[in-house]
């Protein structure tokens, strides 16, 4: 199976939100990242069929989607960001409501609803309102629902949020077993959840893919970038001044630095391995501009 991309864009007005992309997706996970404004949302709403495409095309093996029609959604399953529930629904009335909204057969509606509350871990909430249910439940019921028609192409908008440390582990592998035939792609501000699950990284940035590759590949391009030392702690608001600090550790008086920087701060300092941390702050950082830029 292969999702395709091609020149994929969209505007508003005199605004582009996605501007040209070029992609293509097999088996496996895929973690979107970028500031809040890259574009994330919008292109995933886009290979959902919930926004249309301004230019460019979406393609699953060969076919458009516009030409494949509801064989093209039967095999989507989609977790938005923001989420809407029928509070007076229970959590398993929910997910029979949406599994024949799905068009699923009653008793296959049955067999998945039931597995996948015990997957989420909500078998004992099922019966209770989810009026009632807190934040990090809801999320887990909107996974699930995602995921009722086994789909091929499952697409996560921030699946991670208001999920405490225990569930997100939960969900990572989850989203291990579900990969192995799926194509998974996922956005999540908690850097460390893409990092575990993810087989590649994109990185996008005002519209674009600035990075493509598995995490090995787009750490190494900053290589030479990230720098530890150690300071007088008194010393430490005067680098955090003029350096990006990104993480800062006292210790017997100093000052431990991590500092993201395309040169070495001081002679001292010793070049660090980077991360994906390291990564997304190196192209983001306090600096980060929204999307949806003038048209060039």
């Amino acid at each position: 199976m292969e999702l395709q991309l091609q020149h994929l864009s969209k505007r508003y007005g005199t605004k582009r939100a996605v501007r040209g992309i070029d992609a293509s997706f097999t088996p496996g996970v895929y973690g979107l990242l970028g500031a809040n404004g890259a574009g994330k949302t919008t292109l995933m709403r886009m290979i959902c069929g919930v926004l249309e495409a301004t230019s460019g095309q979406i393609l699953l093996d060969g076919t458009t989607m516009g030409e494949l029609g509801e064989q093209y959604y039967a095999q989507l399953g989609y977790m938005p960001q923001d989420f809407g529930f029928y509070p007076d629904f229970t959590g398993r009335e929910f997910l029979m409501y949406m599994a024949a909204v799905k068009g699923l057969s009653k008793k296959k509606a049955k067999f998945q609803t039931e597995k996948l509350l015990d997957l989420v871990n909500l078998q004992d909430a099922a019966d209770k309102k989810i009026r009632s249910y807190s934040g990090g439940m809801k999320q887990r019921l909107g996974i699930a629902q995602a995921e009722l028609n086994d789909p091929a192409i499952l697409i996560l908008d921030e699946p991670t949020a208001g999920l405490d440390p225990k569930e997100r582990v939960r969900f990572r592998n989850l989203i291990a077993d579900f990969a192995q035939e799926k194509i998974v792609i996922l956005s999540t501000h908690i850097v460390s959840d893409v990092s575990y699950i993810a087989d590649t990284i994109l990185m996008m940035k005002n519209g674009r893919f600035l990075l493509q590759g598995p995490l090995d590949a787009v750490t190494d391009t900053i290589q030479g970038k990230v720098w530890e030392t150690w300071v007088p702690a008194g010393e430490a608001p005067e680098y955090s001044r003029r350096f990006s600090v990104v993480n800062l550790r006292h210790e017997q008086g100093l000052a431990r630095l991590r500092i993201i920087n395309d040169t070495p701060p001081t002679a001292e300092t010793i070049a660090a391995a980077p991360n994906l941390e390291d990564l997304f702050l190196y192209y983001f950082g306090e600096t980060a501009q929204e999307d949806n830029q003038d048209v060039d």
